[in-house]
């Protein structure tokens, strides 16, 4: 009989550890859980459960993505979830990156969560539930935190795509668009001043409607009413009405007017 299995990216810590956890509840047989950081595995695989299998791989290296299709094909699984959790996220001005970094931070935020839904799907069957982690950042244009802003648009629009190609074969995809959510990457500082979260959420709140949306077949999930209020306003006013109100609220950071 084949394992039924779920499936996270960036596993190790803030949302992607509350997907662990509460996808643990839902018994799985096992829980690939993938992140860089092979000692933060280790010890959420001691702390939480041995049904978690601890995969230590960078995503935005190719050949240890594909790695992940080798052992579906040797292990022939079912994949019941696939959360696409892993990201990486940077403020600063387009001149404060280097090509390489953007060119890396395209492949893990956009090119690996297309390439693991491609990898897995073939792994799943009719009611299993893929879970991309867009952001409320995708829904206006974000100077300063523009590259992480558009790469989550692709994440949005790619997922909502996927989930229209997929109803025939009964598996759901979910973007997944939370706002702040109170993580140990968060910014607390920001040129020396303290930094104010507008609707901060915590990561347990954002897993729990992620895990229900998916499971009713939603194609977006917008957790709390603030970032539901924030998705209203770019329809009824505009994207860069907006993006307008951001740089207003960044200011203050010495951000804007540079």
């Amino acid at each position: 009989m084949k394992k039924r299995i779920a499936i996270v990216t960036g596993a190790s810590r803030g949302i992607g550890k509350e997907f662990v956890k509460q996808l643990l509840l839902k018994d799985p047989d096992e829980i690939w859980a993938v992140a860089r950081n092979e000692e933060r595995l280790e010890m959420l695989r001691r702390e939480l459960s041995e049904k978690i299998i601890p995969l230590s791989k960078d995503l935005s290296v190719f050949e240890e993505m594909d790695s992940l299709r080798e052992m579906l094909e040797k292990k022939n699984p079912t994949v019941v979830w696939l959360v696409n959790n892993a990201g990486t996220a940077k403020m600063g001005l387009y001149e404060d990156f280097k090509a390489e970094e953007i060119d890396r931070s395209v492949r893990l935020n956009c090119s690996a969560v297309a390439a693991l839904c491609t990898i897995c799907i073939p792994y799943m069957e009719r009611g299993s539930r893929i879970l991309n982690i867009s952001s409320a950042a995708s829904f206006q244009p974000m100077p300063y935190l523009n590259l992480y802003a558009a790469s989550k648009v692709f994440v949005r629009y790619y997922s909502r795509g996927l989930n229209e190609e997929l109803k025939r074969k009964g598996i759901s995809v979910t973007a997944v668009c939370p706002g702040w959510v109170d993580t140990e990457l968060l910014m607390r500082e920001i040129n020396g001043k303290k930094v104010n979260f507008p609707g901060v959420v915590s990561p347990a709140a954002v897993v729990k409607k992620a895990l229900m949306d998916g499971e009713k077949g939603k194609d977006i999930s917008v957790c709390s009413l603030y970032v539901k209020w924030e998705h209203l306003f770019t329809k009824l006013f505009s994207e860069k009405t907006a993006m307008n109100i951001w740089l207003k609220g960044i200011q203050k950071y010495g951000y804007a007017g540079k």
